[in-house]
């Protein structure tokens, strides 16, 4: 934490924010949080405020609650979207609400903060943003060089631009983080391991790549993987958190995530959602067609979703959850040998027990902190 808290304060002390909250208690403790860091804070006491003041004042970056009277913090960043694409809009909510998880990614927010406050979390966010806000401001600058750049100099030029697909691809990482950040609200949400949807990223790497996929779909399948669980969102506290065996009409609601997961990112057209829906609609298909929602089989299942499988079942059987205790490894080896050609690919069981200490490498490094 206070390594995060010292680079802020190295970069953040001439940038001017807009903090939109309603509650005066949050106010007054983000206030002891922030000044540390930012000479310049305006604070709104709704989004009909916040947005009054965006139009009245030019700010590096925003950050709003949701639920507010007037005018929410969604809506809020609607308008202010419609007047400027561009600059950063940190959410801060404790909301698990589906609707507002996808309207937060249709907007394009730069991340988010939870309630209550995480100090390392917020710092971590907030440093990330500051970056991004520097990498745009440096995009806009090359763009001011390029302009001025006589035809006579075109390999210059060239290189320049270059320079910039460089400073995007920053700017894409920092969307591709905000979807992790969702996943692991996700898993939060039904009192999972706070490290669990990092570790079925890394677990998926590792399938993907002895597997022979290319480095981009192998990236591709790590940033998206996260996502598997999205449909969870949607899925009652009590049954989500139920302790003990689900009835049959509960396992049914239950069973629905994949399908709800899969609605909610189908229509994106940006390829890792879509991918990510992919990901959410079939990882509990099983290799031998009696998974679920559509008992599809084989290869018809696709490679993206057969590797998050075996991953999240490897990490959620050494999990504990509110229903079980974690498993012994032995039986946990024992089950995904048994269910080879079953519920599996064989070819990624082969792959997972050929490489056996990379995972258990991986499980070591991102084990749970116990509270």
């Amino acid at each position: 934490m206070k390594e995060n808290l010292k680079k802020l304060i190295d970069i953040g002390k001439n940038l001017k924010i807009l903090i939109v909250e309603d509650d005066p208690l949050l106010r007054r403790e983000i206030v002891s949080i922030l000044n540390v860091i930012f000479d310049d804070i305006t604070f709104a006491v709704d989004g009909q405020d916040g947005f009054q003041k965006y139009l009245d004042t030019k700010y590096d970056f925003i950050i709003t609650d949701i639920h507010m009277p007037n005018l929410n913090g969604i809506n809020m960043a609607k308008k202010i979207r419609e007047k400027n694409d561009r600059i950063p809009i940190i959410i801060l909510s404790a909301n698990s609400d589906p609707h507002y998880f996808i309207e937060s990614i249709k907007i394009g927010v730069a991340g988010y903060i939870l309630k209550p406050l995480d100090f390392e979390q917020m710092y971590h966010v907030l440093y990330e943003t500051i970056e991004n806000i520097k990498l745009k401001h440096d995009v806009f600058r090359q763009k001011q060089l390029l302009s001025e750049i006589n035809n006579d100099l075109e390999q210059q030029m060239i290189g320049r631009i270059s320079e910039i697909y460089s400073l995007n691809e920053e700017i894409q990482a920092t969307q591709k983080e905000v979807l992790f950040t969702i996943g692991t609200i996700c898993e939060s949400r039904s009192k999972e391991t706070g490290n669990h949807v990092k570790r079925v990223a890394l677990y998926s790497k590792i399938l993907a790549t002895h597997y022979g996929l290319s480095n981009d779909e192998i990236t591709l399948l790590r940033e998206a993987s996260p996502m598997h669980d999205i449909g969870k969102i949607a899925i009652p506290d009590a049954i989500l958190n139920k302790e003990g065996r689900l009835t049959d009409k509960e396992r049914e609601v239950m069973n629905t995530h994949t399908t709800l997961g899969y609605k909610m990112l189908q229509h994106s057209k940006r390829k890792l959602l879509k991918v990510s829906s992919i990901i959410a609609h079939e990882h509990h298909e099983k290799y031998d067609g009696t998974g679920y929602p559509r008992g599809i089989k084989g290869e018809q299942i696709s490679i993206y979703a057969r590797i998050t499988a075996l991953a999240d079942v490897f990490d959620a059987l050494g999990s504990d959850r509110c229903y079980k205790k974690a498993w012994e490894d032995e039986k946990i080896f024992e089950m995904i040998k048994n269910e080879s050609g079953k519920q599996f690919d064989p070819k990624l069981v082969y792959i997972f027990f050929d490489n056996l200490n990379e995972f258990l490498e991986v499980r070591e490094a991102h084990r749970d902190i116990l509270e």
